[in-house]
């Protein structure tokens, strides 16, 4: 269903277009989906989103929207407008949340005639351990909450999550296979762990059954960003070979 290349997903961690051009250039044909987060669109706005379509490219676009239905649901129809095919809102939004959000990006993207973006639901964010979550409130845990969000998203329309490799096993076994799962965390053992607690390598979290792969410092702070790119998809493909 998906190639390789297109499971691996560059995260855009960068300041400026001039930045995005530059990393686009390095990584060439090894990559086609790029994610822009909080940072590069509030500093560059919808004009590079449409840089990077214009070149071809997919677009996930993580702004992990949380905030009162209303607010959500007019929001997702802006993007539904930018044509994007990937963005984020917050699960602990609640059910009535995600809901409305579901309900406007589909609506929107029929009235703007564009393909509705992939809808995901961030759980909680791998920058989290146990001790940290629980300093939040979340008792449960971390594996066994992940879970229960997922469920609650797809049971409220959205398209697939976001979490950590580890608990991807645990969410497809409860969500089965027609489910998107994102998973940003992904390092290998010669990467620096940066500030992400729950890490995997591309080739396990492929095997727990992952759909796509979110990978930033890895690819963007590398010698050679082409290079580790393709190390990546190369995994991708080894692992899903392995499957077959």
């Amino acid at each position: 269903m998906y190639k390789p290349e297109e499971r691996l997903i560059v995260a855009l961690d960068v300041p400026t277009q001039k930045d995005v051009e530059q990393a686009c250039a390095a990584i060439g044909d090894n990559a086609v989906f790029y994610k822009v987060g909080l940072q590069l669109f509030l500093a560059e706005g919808a004009g590079v989103l449409s840089h990077l379509k214009d070149k071809g490219l997919k677009v996930f676009l993580d702004l992990k929207l949380h905030d009162i239905p209303h607010q959500v649901a007019g929001a997702c129809r802006e993007i539904a407008r930018m044509s994007v095919d990937m963005t984020t809102i917050h699960t602990m939004g609640g059910v009535e949340m995600m809901r409305a959000a579901a309900t406007a990006m589909r609506e929107s993207a029929l009235e703007f005639g564009v393909k509705p973006p992939i809808l995901l639901g961030v759980t909680v964010l791998t920058s989290l351990n146990q001790s940290q979550a629980g300093e939040i409130g979340i008792a449960a845990k971390i594996s066994e909450h992940v879970v229960r969000l997922a469920t609650l998203a797809k049971e409220s329309g959205l398209d697939g999550v976001v979490v950590s490799p580890l608990e991807v096993e645990a969410i497809r076994a409860a969500v089965g296979e027609d489910f998107v799962i994102v998973t940003p965390g992904i390092r290998s053992s010669a990467d620096v762990v940066g500030d992400q607690q729950r890490v995997m390598s591309a080739a396990d979290a492929i095997t727990a059954g992952s759909t796509y792969l979110v990978v930033g410092r890895p690819i963007m702070k590398s010698d050679d960003p082409g290079r580790a790119a393709g190390a990546v998809v190369a995994e991708i493909e080894r692992a899903l070979n392995a499957k077959t």
